[in-house]
C-alpha cells in the first residue's frame, strides 16, 4: 500500500498587466499581489505547509510568487511548465521521484484549477470533495489547493486526491493580522 501524497497546488499572485509591451512571461506581480503573499505566507506557515520539492513556471510573476512565499524544500524552476496544458502538468508530476511525499506546483489558470478537478473528480460516486465546487467557481490568482494524494505518483489519475482546503487572498483580506485569526487545523491521525 502506497503511503499517501501532498500536493499543494497555488496560482501565482495578481500581476500586472500595466506595460502593454512586456511580454506576458515577464509580467511582474502588483502591490496588491504581493500583499496577498505575505498573508498566504502566514496561513502557510499557520498550516505547517512545507512541501519537500516547488515546481514552478518559469514566468516572472510565478517566481514572484514562490520568493514571497518564502516557502523552504528544493526550489525547481521550469519553463515547460509556463506553456505546459493539463495533460502535460499531470505528466510531469507522474515523473516525481517516488520518494518524495509534498510538491508544491507553482502555475497559471486554467491549469491549475483544471488539475485540482481532475484530480479529485469523485462526481461519478456521489462522494465530491467539500469546497470543490468552489473551485469550479473560480481559481483566483493567489489562491491555494491542498490535496491528499491516495497514490504514487506514477499513478495519478482523476479521483485519485481528496481536496483538504482551498483558500484565496480573498478569505483573508490580504493581510498577514487576519491569519493569526485563522483555526488551526485538527491533528489528524492519518500518516503525513
Amino acid at each position: 500500500m502506497t503511503a499517501s501524497k501532498r500536493l499543494f497546488v497555488l496560482r501565482h499572485a495578481k500581476s500586472s498587466w500595466d506595460d502593454p509591451g512586456l511580454a506576458d512571461h515577464e509580467r511582474p506581480l502588483t502591490p496588491r499581489g504581493r500583499r496577498a503573499l505575505k498573508a498566504l505566507a502566514s496561513y502557510m506557515q499557520a498550516r505547517g505547509i512545507e512541501p519537500e520539492l516547488v515546481l514552478c513556471s518559469s514566468s516572472r510573476r510565478t517566481r514572484e510568487t514562490l520568493d514571497g512565499i518564502a516557502v523552504g524544500g528544493e526550489h525547481v524552476i521550469e519553463r515547460t511548465l509556463y506553456e505546459a496544458d493539463t495533460d502535460e502538468v499531470l505528466e510531469r508530476l507522474r515523473r516525481l521521484p517516488v520518494d518524495i511525499s509534498s510538491v508544491m506546483l507553482i502555475g497559471h489558470n486554467p491549469v491549475a484549477q483544471m488539475l485540482v478537478l481532475r484530480l479529485t473528480n469523485h462526481d461519478a460516486d456521489g462522494a465530491a470533495d467539500p469546497g470543490r465546487e468552489e473551485v469550479k467557481r473560480k481559481f483566483p490568482t493567489g489562491a491555494l489547493a491542498s490535496l491528499t494524494v491516495s497514490c504514487g505518483w506514477r499513478e495519478l489519475a482523476p479521483g485519485c486526491a481528496r481536496l483538504n482546503e482551498f483558500t484565496s487572498p480573498k478569505g483573508f483580506s490580504a493581510a498577514p493580522e487576519a491569519v493569526a485569526a485563522i483555526p488551526a487545523p485538527r491533528a489528524s491521525t492519518a500518516a503525513r
